[in-house]
């Protein structure tokens, strides 16, 4: 039999996002697989969303296959100071992101996937349904975006960008590093530096997450775009970069959808 971990940390941050948060949490507390540890991560949300933490942690202590339920509520210095957080509080042998929106695909979804771990696998990724707010599927990131996810990931397949989506990308906790703080585009480098210490990165050749369209970078696109540059640059040098990001703004050009 194959050896498994003996415990996933899931990590949602959020801030003043109630109505997102209820969904997040109920996909992760519904799941088959019984070694998980939620951490919940609020910025000092002045909406509802500490009573939708309590309700969710509620509803754990209800549940049969009940959870480890973690979670903080204090101000923070913005979304990479509270993932951050997130990472020093977890004691999982994977850590996995899941923006409040977000929401994995069916209740047995971290079990089928753990069907493809073996004791070297440091990295586990998959493909994402991106939907609306009402949770209409709109289709998969790699059929409406130009990012299209690889067969193979490694650190060089992100010389165009985020490749991969970060919610459907779950990496071994001993290699996962403090993000960088103040660059929209921290969590590619995060992403990058994983997949560089990675021994093994297994395609699960599953859609793990939906994806709720929209986000940081989105509503602040140019500097999404600077900061993008700058952590290129420093995983794959000047020139290979000005190269590539002349690609980038080709493949920008003439598609109807980016990410």
């Amino acid at each position: 039999m194959l050896a498994r971990p003996r415990l996933i940390s899931i990590i949602t941050v959020v801030y003043n996002g109630a109505y997102y948060l209820t969904g997040t949490a109920r996909s992760v507390l519904a799941q088959t697989y019984p070694h998980i540890e939620y951490i919940i991560v609020d910025g000092g949300s002045t909406d509802h969303t500490l009573t939708a933490i309590k309700l969710a942690e509620l509803q754990n202590d209800k549940l049969l296959n009940v959870k480890i339920f973690r979670y903080v509520s204090e101000r923070d210095k913005g979304l990479y100071d509270a993932m951050n957080k997130g990472l020093r509080m977890a004691t999982g042998d994977f850590v996995w992101f899941l923006n409040a929106g977000d929401q994995l695909m069916a209740s047995d979804t971290i079990e089928k996937m753990m069907q493809h771990y073996t004791q070297e696998t440091d990295v586990l990724f998959g493909e994402t349904m991106l939907v609306t707010f009402t949770r209409h599927p709109l289709g998969t990131r790699s059929t409406l975006t130009t990012q299209k996810l690889p067969q193979t990931l490694t650190w060089e397949s992100l010389r165009h960008g985020m490749v991969v989506c970060h919610q459907a990308f779950i990496a071994r906790r001993a290699i996962a590093p403090q993000y960088m703080e103040g660059n929209l585009a921290a969590d590619i480098d995060w992403v990058i530096d994983v997949l560089k210490k990675s021994r093994k990165t297994v395609n699960t050749g599953m859609t793990l997450v939906s994806y709720l369209t929209g986000g940081v970078s989105k509503q602040r696109h140019r500097q999404s775009l600077k900061d993008r540059y700058q952590v290129l640059k420093k995983h794959y040098g000047t020139l290979p970069n000005l190269l590539a990001h002349c690609k980038i703004i080709l493949r920008a050009l003439f598609s109807k959808a980016s990410y």
